[in-house]
């Protein structure tokens, strides 16, 4: 089998889903592992959720995340376009075909008389489902539509059908057609359902493997019956579990960052998100826990996914983020530190190779780096609070300024006199020196710093 796989997110939110990163993590190994091809395509049907610039968003998360795609709106493919806007003369081909075969209608049923036909039907304890008034008391479509009433157009769902579908991670699935609504194909904008454009396109574009979340499980057996009106070969189809939140309820922004751009603004190395998700609803035959996209290709056997809902933890992705930025050669999180933070490339470089390795094991993130240093960038804005501190800093003043040669014994030693001679701790020293309460070691910090600085920075706060 040529294998094809793909994501298609809708533009309907910020930037990508967390989720769907993770979706998409799983169609790209996929892809990967079997020399094939991953596609994005972009759902943009739902006109009235569009987000503009939530596809540039997209597609420039996926791209920071290395999850480079082969077929995409931007640079295109062999089944272009692969904006679902930009195919709808292709949609209207397909609708009309099955509208001659019997298998789609026209209804022109109001909202008013949906909501009151389902509003009856809930009352009746009846499942609510379109009641096929149109197909069966409306003789001439083409009438209303020449006056140009609105319509949508339906599918046909075959009665009392029993689809089967075999799904790769959870076997053989039944559901009976008693239970499926006459679902909407077209709206009446003109425009696909998600329904019926994913069949079309996932055809059209030759997509072999169907991976995607559960939650669209309830929704195959109407894909299926597509694809059986078309007469189309079936793809293979996988539903991988929901992401969910420490309490098992599904991941939403309410209780958990969801947009893939938060995790990039909080310096997550994508290395790391991406081993994290690799190991949401699969295990490592090795039980590893730190292993890169490389061997998660090797290893990965998509059969051996999970069902059960995986819990995303925010500290655990923290922690491996963490593991991650101390592996790192320190040439290499020196470049991913500018990268983030362009301003740290003002840094001489002796000083920030000497930064380098007393930063490693206080990193969790690439953002707390601004935190730990944002005294070597500017002097920090510190008042003195009372007395003592204010004597402190006169005599921290003095006892630096005739520290020679300046390095971290001298400085730890001239600290060590202070802290001895009036009876304090060290945060007190770290405050005056740097604004903070803790952070990387202090004496190697003014070495680093230079004594120059360091002075000036004293002398002004004497003077406040």
């Amino acid at each position: 089998m040529k294998v094809r796989t793909r994501i298609a997110p809708s533009p309907t939110g910020e930037d990508l889903h967390i989720g769907n990163l993770y979706t998409a993590l799983i169609n790209w190994t996929v892809a990967r592992k079997n020399k094939g091809k991953f596609i994005i395509r972009i759902e943009d049907t739902d006109r009235e959720r569009f987000v503009k610039g939530a596809q540039e968003k997209i597609l420039s998360s996926l791209k920071a995340f290395h999850l480079n795609y082969d077929e995409g709106p931007d640079i295109g493919g062999p089944f272009m376009p692969y904006k679902q806007s930009e195919r709808l003369p292709l949609y209207q081909k397909y609708i009309g075909e099955l509208i001659k075969k019997g298998q789609a209608y026209y209804c022109f049923c109001t909202k008013e008389r949906l909501d009151a036909m389902r509003k009856e039907q809930i009352a009746k304890k009846q499942p609510p489902k379109y009641d096929r008034h149109c197909l069966l008391n409306i003789k001439d479509p083409q009438e209303k539509i020449k006056k140009d009433e609105k319509y949508v157009i339906r599918l046909k769902i075959p009665d009392k059908k029993e689809v089967v579908f075999n799904d790769l991670l959870r076997g053989k699935i039944k559901i009976n057609t008693s239970e499926i609504d006459d679902q909407v194909l077209i709206k009446s904008d003109g425009y696909p359902t998600y329904h019926f454009g994913v069949v079309v396109d996932d055809h059209l574009m030759e997509i072999s493997h169907i991976i995607r979340s559960e939650e669209w499980i309830v929704s195959t057996p109407k894909h299926i019956l597509l694809y059986e009106a078309f007469g189309w070969e079936l793809p293979v189809f996988a539903h991988v579990p929901i992401l969910r939140n420490p309490d098992r309820s599904k991941l939403s922004k309410r209780k958990n960052p969801v947009w893939v751009s938060w995790y990039l603004e909080e310096g997550f190395l994508s290395q790391a998100v991406l081993n994290y998700l690799a190991l949401l609803g699969w295990s490592h035959p090795q039980e590893k826990e730190i292993f890169d996209i490389a061997e998660f290709i090797t290893c990965f056997e998509l059969k051996d996914m999970n069902t059960v809902g995986p819990i995303f933890d925010i500290v655990k992705l923290t922690w491996m983020n963490q593991q991650y930025i101390q592996m790192l050669p320190d040439s290499d999180l020196k470049k991913e530190i500018i990268r983030f933070y362009p301003k740290s490339g003002e840094l001489p470089d002796d000083a920030f190779d000497k930064l380098i390795p007393l930063l490693k094991t206080r990193m969790s993130t690439l953002k707390d780096f601004i935190k730990l240093t944002e005294y070597f960038f500017q002097a920090p804005d510190i008042k003195i609070r009372n007395d003592k501190e204010k004597m402190v800093t006169e005599q921290l003043f003095q006892l630096l300024r005739e520290t020679t040669p300046w390095n971290k014994d001298t400085i730890f030693a001239s600290f060590k006199s202070i802290l001895n001679s009036q009876n304090i701790r060290m945060p007190m020293l770290y405050y005056i020196c740097t604004g903070l309460e803790k952070g990387l070691p202090l004496p190697e910090s003014l070495e680093i710093l230079g004594k120059e600085k360091t002075l000036k920075h004293l002398e002004k706060i004497q003077s406040i």
